[in-house]
């Protein structure tokens, strides 16, 4: 069997992000080494925000997400997480919407301009059966 473990978002500020993702997900993380900084999913998965000038290593050409390459998130309360990301400096934030694949969903940007969904815990779309 093969399961996703990690999943690594680029950052420019370690500090600023476990800040960002500690209010937003309300758990304050582990910072596992002076770049990186570890939130753990309910299902195991992890969330590392990576700064990779932190972490001593080089910038090289830099970070290059597509504006759909969303990070998503499952929760059970929308607003709540919602409010949560515009009191911790989200930009970008959509309303909260069903979409035609049957999510009810919305979209924002981490203060990295890191594209990020949260959808409502039930109607994570996962594939057809």
């Amino acid at each position: 069997m093969v399961r996703l473990f990690r999943v690594i978002l680029p950052v420019t500020d370690i500090a600023l992000a476990a800040r960002f993702y500690g209010h937003v997900l309300q758990e304050a993380g582990e910072r596992v080494s002076g770049g990186r900084h570890y939130f753990r999913g309910e299902g195991g998965a992890i969330l590392a925000c990576y700064d990779p000038v932190a972490d001593g290593d080089t910038l090289g050409e830099g970070w290059r997400h597509h504006p759909n390459q969303y990070a998503y998130f499952s929760a059970d309360d929308l607003p709540a997480v919602r409010a949560r990301v515009i009191a911790a400096g989200g930009q970008g934030v959509t309303g909260i919407r069903s979409m035609p694949w049957g999510e009810t969903l919305f979209y924002a940007l981490d203060p990295f301009a890191n594209p990020i969904s949260f959808v409502k815990a039930g109607t994570e779309f996962t594939g057809s059966d």
